[in-house]
């Protein structure tokens, strides 16, 4: 028996509108078309046998141009028709649309789609497109451009003297500029002064949750070049999202993130690199248990989530933009960046990252350390060395809040940082993020702002704090 799969269709009697499945398997990968079969693929027969091997390799020519094998099979002494459909190198249309097997499903190709689709049978990627408008001179930043250039070459990816090429041989070494001197969309979205001008959905939002997506807490939108906005994403991260350890090496002050920095790059560049730019932003949302980072833009076809925890190659929706990537030292091409994260992950202690297709994209949820809803700050002193820093002012000022809090348990200094994120939060809020309980929190603010660390500006509905210290 010949069951259904993604290359085998299978139908009792034959009608017209079967050669949607033909032209979809053309513009495909190919397959069969099984007529007078049941669906599991058991022969059932066909009365018109004789007269539709005459008229359906015709008809399929007439309405699409392609030649397809018909042929007569028998299995179990009964008669049934097997169409072979050959993939084929152009787009097929029938009557003016565009339709595409996937799965077990036929699709009719629209919008956004459908560009991909033309543009892969040109062998072209959307990064690929030209802007005709666009020039060097209005649209890129140089800025941007040297920034790469010293990247790659730290990573030992170019010679030391790319640093003095002009901004046009940069662009075009790196396949940025078409023959005929037009920029192509992955130059602006790496490095264009106002890439939003061009690319509709380039930000990249980061949004401070509770535990579902009801309670947003805060916001913030990164716009800008994609070639420098992961350090713009990680700045942002630190300054007022997840908690930075403070201790010291000897005499070195430390300061690494709960979730190390190379798992969150890693997973960010990842966004960038397969990100559907047609589409809407990236979205992390941070939460109190986990971090998660959704991109807009499927699997490759027969790329099943479950292979992106296994060995798997690199398949890239934008090449150029990830070979720029590349070059800067910010991912490698074999796939190796999954492997990158967990091996990050399991370093603090933490698991493996979960990977999902969701609403037309991928995310990738990461958990944060079971004890940071205590936000305060580690602070610790390695092989008996004194607590010091080249940076005397933070150092200070720890030495100084330890002296009026006494430092015990932290939670006046997790209290404290947490307004410093958001001086706009409330009380019930800053209980759900530390889990202190409103009777503490209302003592500790009095101490607060006893101790000139914040003030109240406005009644407590509207107003906000502001950092003294």
């Amino acid at each position: 028996m010949m069951e259904e799969t993604h290359i085998v269709e299978n139908k009792t009697i034959w009608k017209d509108e079967w050669l949607e499945w033909i032209c979809g398997f053309a513009n495909a990968q190919g397959g069969i078309l099984n007529v007078g079969t049941a669906d599991d693929g058991t022969p059932v027969g066909l009365a018109d046998i004789k007269s539709l091997l005459e008229k359906l390799p015709n008809k399929i020519i007439n309405k699409l141009g392609i030649v397809a094998d018909v042929n007569k099979r028998t299995l179990n002494g009964i008669d049934y028709i097997e169409i072979a459909v050959h993939p084929s190198n152009v787009a097929i249309t029938l009557d003016g649309v565009i339709y595409y097997r996937s799965g077990a499903t036929n699709q009719t190709l629209r919008g956004e789609a459908l560009e991909r689709f033309l543009l892969s049978k040109m062998g072209m990627h959307w990064d690929e497109m030209e802007i005709p408008n666009a020039t060097i001179e209005k649209d890129i930043d140089r800025e941007a451009v040297d920034y790469f250039l010293k990247k790659a070459i730290e990573e030992e990816r170019l010679p030391k003297d790319s640093i003095n090429d002009d901004t046009q041989t940069v662009l075009k070494n790196l396949h940025l500029i078409s023959d005929d001197g037009k920029l192509r969309i992955a130059a602006i979205i790496l490095f264009g002064s106002h890439p939003e001008n061009y690319v509709r959905s380039i930000d990249f939002r980061i949004g401070r949750f509770i535990s579902d997506e009801s309670d947003l807490l805060f916001q913030d939108v990164i716009q800008g070049d994609v070639i420098r906005m992961a350090d713009r994403i990680m700045k942002v991260l630190r300054s007022k999202y997840l908690v930075s350890y403070i201790g010291y090496k000897g005499m070195k002050r430390t300061e690494p993130l709960e979730i190390p920095e190379a798992a969150l790059r890693e997973i960010i560049y990842n966004a960038l690199i397969h990100k559907l730019y047609t589409g809407t932003f990236v979205q992390m949302k941070v939460y109190n248990d986990r971090v998660s980072v959704w991109n807009e833009g499927p699997l490759p076809e027969g790329f099943p989530v479950e292979m992106l925890m296994q060995e798997h190659s690199s398949r890239q929706r934008n090449p150029l933009i990830a070979k720029v990537f590349f070059l800067a030292g910010f991912v490698e091409t074999w796939g190796r960046g999954i492997k990158k994260i967990r091996k990050a992950l399991q370093g603090v202690g933490l698991p493996d990252p979960v990977f999902e297709e969701n609403c037309g994209g991928v995310r990738v949820t990461i958990q944060r350390p079971r004890n940071i809803a205590n936000l305060g700050v580690v602070v610790g002193v390695e092989d008996g060395a004194e607590e010091q820093t080249d940076n005397e002012e933070i150092n200070d000022f720890n030495k100084q809040f330890a002296i009026d809090f006494g430092a015990v348990d932290g939670v006046e200094r997790s209290v404290y940082n947490v307004i410093k994120a958001n001086p706009e939060i409330r009380q019930a809020q800053i209980k759900s993020i530390t889990g202190i309980s409103v009777r503490t929190i209302s003592r500790i603010l009095s101490s607060l702002k006893q101790h000139e660390y914040i003030k109240r500006k406005g009644g407590d509905r509207y107003g906000s704090w502001i950092i003294l210290k």
